[in-house]
């Protein structure tokens, strides 16, 4: 463990789902595909694989002469926001005797079938559809309810404090802190661990009570009260590695019973143990208080009834190039050709739409001279039209590709007011019933960074984030600067109230034979979004809107 990290830096990124979601499936009026008898339907789930092959998640048992089955075995998938979860259901007629994995599905006569997705199961909240037959003839109906695992809802408000801790000082105790790690099974069978939470650190102490905190159980353990939480122990230094005190691993079963039994965790080091055979321990944490709540989460919003609208805004600045040369970052030499702009559209737009129900996106383009007499604007329609509405992503990149003919580059680039323009929209919907996402392409540095920032801290009170993608070769080390991970941003302004910015560079979703991968890009972009919307939601005290 030497070596870990100093506690007031940023931990590592690591991904977790959004939820975990229960699909129940039923059915109503199945065509019958027996002569003499009703069918005997079986339910499966398909989801594609890298390649856009499909892959059987799910099988339902077999209901015996049903036309109109309800199964009660329920499927149970992790749900990504930011992620596009193609999801497939057929039902079929089992007609090849028992009902047995070994049964080949093309043995088996096909009902009906319907595509979609997870995201618009899992916004619907009843998600209903005509099934369709081989000859896509309708073949009966199907209706999917999709509910959360309670699970994922929990949050705990933990406080630890820790006695008996060895002295690492030369001249003084410890100063202990303490790193909470959640584990997941690797495939080597091996255990990985993810630091989730650090403590503060405690001066000068042996037995330091360390300030409570509260993280999901999500988080904590993937809402799994029997998965193993990984707990250490480190005395802090400030020019050095911080030095392991000692570890222990438990459940989060065993956190809630050792409350109320008042159990103490030994903290058992390594190497120490490896030494001495009389060596017990080198200190002991227990709990001075947990309390575990349900929050509101992302999907109780989104099926709830929260929209999110979703705008762009394109950087048009001459240091793109001119969209005739193709060295440019704006060039399209034909109608299918594509850049980065058009791939991080469709890789962000093509997931939330999903979530918007009428499809109507503003565009906007800034740092262009404009039409008909040639202004700078850094705020206007990518379509030229009196309003910047477009239908869908399409829409988008249509309009898109009217702005390249129709403006010619200039600068600087200033982002401040396409975040103004939609943060006035934000500024009229504070009652959860619709969230903003403002997606930035840029191709370098900003010149109004100061009114930028300024721009950020006050939308953080509204109900909006911002994702801002570098695309080139530029070098975008001061758009770090607007991304709160190392700590809330600070302006002339203040201090923003949360974390509303994320910043991707393009040039890391790239493979290594020169393709993007859009997948990628769209997971680094919305991975932040759905905290984000929680967070605005409880510090505004806005519970989901109907149940």
């Amino acid at each position: 463990m030497a070596g870990f990290m100093n506690p007031n830096t940023a931990m590592g990124q690591f991904r977790l789902p959004t939820s975990t979601v229960e699909l129940s499936i039923s059915c109503t009026n199945l065509s019958d595909c027996d002569w003499l008898s009703k069918s005997d339907p079986v339910a499966f789930i398909f989801g594609k694989v890298k390649g856009g092959d499909w892959r059987e998640l799910w099988r339902s048992e077999m209901l015996v002469n049903e036309h109109n089955p309800k199964w009660k075995s329920t499927f149970v998938h992790e749900y990504r926001f930011e992620e596009n979860q193609p999801i497939k259901i057929e039902i079929f007629d089992w007609d090849s005797g028992d009902f047995d994995v070994k049964n080949k599905l093309k043995d088996q006569d096909l009902i009906g079938r319907i595509e979609t997705n997870l995201a618009s199961l899992v916004s619907a909240k009843q998600f209903n559809a005509v099934l369709r037959g081989k000859d896509n003839r309708a073949a009966g109906k199907c209706a999917v309810v999709t509910e959360e695992v309670t699970a994922n809802k929990e949050v705990v408000k933990v406080q630890f404090a820790a006695k008996d801790l060895d002295k690492k000082d030369t001249f003084g105790k410890s100063d202990p802190f303490m790193v909470i790690s959640r584990t997941t099974p690797a495939q080597n069978g091996q255990i990985s661990t993810k630091p989730v939470f650090t403590t503060n650190v405690v001066k000068n102490s042996l037995k330091p009570s360390w300030d409570s905190f509260t993280i999901s159980l999500k988080n904590l353990c993937n809402g799994d009260y029997e998965r193993p939480i990984q707990f250490d122990v480190f005395d802090y230094d400030d020019n050095s590695d911080c030095d392991l005190i000692g570890s222990f691993t438990t459940t989060f079963s065993k956190l809630k019973s050792g409350m109320v039994e008042q159990t103490e965790f030994k903290c058992v080091n390594p190497k120490k143990a490896a030494k001495k055979k009389s060596y017990k321990d080198s200190g002991k944490v227990y709990l001075k208080y947990l309390e575990v709540k349900i929050e509101p989460s992302f999907v109780d919003y989104i099926q709830a009834g929260t929209l999110m609208n979703f705008s762009v805004a394109v950087d048009f600045t001459a240091s793109n190039g001119p969209p005739s040369d193709p060295r440019s970052l704006h060039y399209l030499p034909s109608l299918q050709s594509t850049n980065q702009y058009t791939q991080a559209i469709q890789a962000v737009g093509e997931i939330i739409e999903v979530y918007d129900t009428d499809k109507q996106f503003p565009a906007l383009g800034f740092g262009a001279q404009i039409p008909p007499h040639g202004q700078v604007s850094h705020e206007f329609f990518l379509n030229m039209a009196e309003n910047p509405y477009c239908l869908g992503v399409q829409g988008i990149l249509q309009a898109y590709r009217t702005a390249l003919t129709a403006v010619s580059l200039y600068g600087p680039t200033n982002f401040q007011p396409v975040i103004n323009h939609v943060a006035q929209f934000a500024k009229s919907y504070q009652n959860g019933q619709q969230y903003f996402v403002l997606l930035i392409l840029t191709d370098g540095a900003i010149t109004d960074f100061e009114e930028t920032k300024s721009a950020i801290v006050a939308a953080s009170e509204l109900p909006m984030s911002i994702i801002i993608v570098g695309v080139g070769d530029a070098d975008f080390s001061a758009m770090e600067g607007l991304d709160s991970d190392k700590g809330l941003l600070r302006s002339q302004m203040g201090t923003a109230v949360r974390d509303i910015v994320q910043f991707v560079e393009m040039r890391r979703c790239r493979y290594s034979d020169g393709s993007w991968d859009r997948e990628g890009l769209a997971k680094e972009v919305l991975a932040e979004v759905p905290n984000q919307v929680v967070k605005w939601m409880t510090l505004r005290g806005i519970k989901p809107l109907k149940s």
